[in-house]
């Protein structure tokens, strides 16, 4: 009997081994590079959490490992508590080079008790002046909440806790670039943005607060394309738009039920949109905005 106590305890003992060995390989000491902040910037519990820290000597950042063409990318994030003015916490793709792309997710800090800006962007070729900005229906600071990029041939979703809050679509056939063409990274970055993020630079960081950090966790790369370099292809090249190999996101598109909920966002949290600003341009809207 103690002998079958024995085996059952070694086999359990293999199967947690394995689940920890599984949950440490997708850890930022293997997805990430610290690249800024003279240890400002730290990753903790094995692994499985990395802060990021601004004070007023400087701020802090990371960037991925790997760079992808294509992919859906989820990062867990909890933002600067309590009187965040004037600090900007940003995650984003971006490939390099003067004509470079980027997708955007940026959160802008605010005075105690008002409410966190999500500003969003898409940049394609250099060319940005894409923003829309929302206010999100939970505090950011209170926990951790998911905050994904779905990044196809034929469209860009952001997403929050899994609800669409924008889509932007390919339109190569009105004469606009589209990332399609430069492998990206992931990166993020805590700095300070007193000079314009908080009304316009009016409120300033009170650095009496300082340090300021945000936290990260559960980085998910798995549905992504990883680049390589030295063949000029990714990882999905073989099985490109193939469900039946998981990748099904690469043709993936809104259905109608998100569609719905991106309305609803649109409805009740959009603050800014380019696409309804006349004033900025006076010679007619950017021809994407037709699509939306």
């Amino acid at each position: 009997m103690a002998s079958s106590v024995d085996k059952l305890s070694v086999l359990l003992l293999l199967i947690v081994s394995s689940l920890v060995v599984a949950a440490c390989a997708g850890n930022f000491y293997d997805k990430v590079d610290v690249t800024w902040g003279d240890g400002r910037a730290k990753i903790l519990n094995n692994g499985e959490l990395l802060t990021l820290s601004l004070d007023k000597a400087s701020g802090s950042g990371f960037q991925s490992k790997n760079e992808y063409m294509f992919g859906k990318i989820d990062m867990q994030l909890k933002l600067v508590p309590g009187n965040s003015a004037g600090t900007v916490t940003a995650y984003y793709l971006s490939s390099k080079g003067s004509n470079w792309d980027e997708i955007d997710f940026e959160f802008l800090g605010n005075l105690s008790g008002h409410p966190y800006i999500l500003h969003t962007n898409v940049f394609s070729q250099g060319k940005g002046n894409r923003e829309q900005q929302f206010y999100l229906w939970f505090d950011p600071t209170a926990d951790f909440h998911t905050y994904s990029i779905l990044w196809n041939p034929q469209r860009i979703i952001f997403s929050v806790d899994g609800t669409p809050i924008r889509e932007f679509k390919n339109a190569e056939s009105m004469g606009v670039p589209f990332p399609k063409d430069q492998p990206m990274r992931i990166y993020s970055s805590l700095w300070n943005a007193d000079d314009w993020a908080t009304r316009g630079g009016l409120i300033k960081t009170d650095w009496s607060s300082a340090p300021f950090t945000a936290s990260y966790r559960n980085f998910n790369d798995d549905n992504a394309c990883v680049w390589s370099s030295s063949t000029s292809a990714s990882s999905c090249s073989s099985t490109t738009g193939s469900s039946s190999n998981g990748n099904a996101w690469l043709s993936g598109e809104l259905d109608t039920t998100n569609q719905e909920r991106l309305e609803w966002v649109k409805t009740n949290n959009m603050i800014y949109n380019y696409c309804n600003d006349s004033n900025r341009f006076p010679q007619g809207l950017p021809p994407e905005c037709s699509m939306a």
